[in-house]
């Protein structure tokens, strides 16, 4: 085994076919799905969303087992651009858009006087086993946090690509590998008594989480969806720093421990900056260079608030319901306790 294979996670259960067919590719033990197979899957599935996450994997540090080759297997780039169709067609159908970026921002900029959101739950109500549950499904993102956004440097210039990548050097650590976001944030699965191994809650993972990761690598892979990209990222660091202070009043309420506390700590204060870059100067330099690109910011503006709060509508109903938000329980050592699923 090569020392990529050793970094990378095994291969998740199957979730339906589609999956099923992707995995057992990637294990040499049957072939790839018919690229039709996808066009009438649903498209926030469980199935269709696994098997794109898995094929996106692939780019970033892949599976135990699978040669690095299988990145850029021919055939399975095929099924992938299938999958891909039919998951950014329902989110062009089904995102409700602004009629102008300017609306898109302004939206992000107001905070709602009684919010309702994840974040606000936790701070007034959650217990220790609802914000184990909530590292869980994050951590699929946060174990990788900026890697997505990286992407898209290649696809910028001037004072985009600049301010670009000064936020990205904030969110890798300003050089300092213990400051690394994503080592930040397995500090904070640890105080949880989670397990901070990369890739490790796939399985447990709703079809919601997935989504709002899938989106991400598939605004970063394509060169067409720079705007997208960056109207994602806009979304992501101009509503971190209010959220991020409430989770970290959640965390002090609960005991979750001082890394906790940090993690969210740190992104209100970096997020307000990072806030400032992104709108003055990413999306300004970036619309000063192609103004024909404006929809496309503010279609991933809207896109990411639609799977977010798919995903908070997830959380939400099952936590009020007394239920776990995960496909799978966490282990006994994770729990405390937490109700089945």
């Amino acid at each position: 085994m090569t020392d990529d294979d050793r970094r990378g996670p095994a291969l998740p259960s199957a979730r339906g076919p589609l999956s099923a067919a992707v995995t057992a590719y990637l294990r040499g033990t049957g072939p790839l799905p018919a690229a039709e197979d996808a066009a009438d899957a649903p498209p926030y599935g469980d199935d269709l969303q696994l098997a794109l996450y898995v094929c996106y994997e692939l780019h970033y540090r892949g599976f135990s087992g699978v040669p690095a080759a299988r990145e850029w297997d021919p055939d399975l780039l095929r099924v992938r651009a299938a999958l891909e169709r039919r998951f950014l067609a329902a989110l062009r159908a089904d995102t409700p858009v602004h009629d102008s970026l300017d609306d898109a921002l302004g939206a992000l900029l107001v905070e709602p006087v009684h919010g309702t959101g994840v974040s606000h739950w936790l701070r007034d109500q959650g217990e220790l086993w609802h914000l184990r549950e909530y590292a869980a499904q994050r951590s699929l993102y946060h174990l990788k946090e900026a890697d997505p956004h990286a992407w898209v440097l290649p696809r910028l210039w001037g004072r985009a690509k600049a301010a670009m990548a000064a936020v990205e050097f904030d969110e890798f650590g300003g050089g300092r590998g213990e400051r690394v976001h994503a080592r930040l944030f397995a500090d904070l699965m640890n105080d949880l008594g989670l397990d901070t191994s990369y890739g490790r809650y796939l399985d447990a993972a709703c079809p919601e989480a997935l989504a709002v990761v899938n989106m991400m690598s598939l605004f970063g892979l394509h060169r067409a969806l720079r705007g997208a990209l960056v109207g994602h990222f806009a979304a992501v660091e101009i509503t971190s720093s209010p959220g991020s202070r409430r989770l970290a009043e959640a965390m002090r309420r609960t005991g979750a421990g001082a890394a906790a506390e940090f993690f969210y700590d740190e992104h209100v204060e970096a997020d307000a900056v990072h806030e400032q870059v992104v709108r003055h100067e990413v999306i300004a330099g970036l619309l000063e260079e192609e103004p024909d690109l404006a929809a496309d910011v503010a279609f991933g503006i809207d896109a990411t608030g639609h799977l977010e709060d798919r995903l908070g509508e997830r959380l939400l109903d099952a936590w009020r319901a007394g239920r776990s938000s995960l496909r799978a329980p966490l282990a006994a050592r994770e729990t405390a306790p937490a109700p089945v699923p």
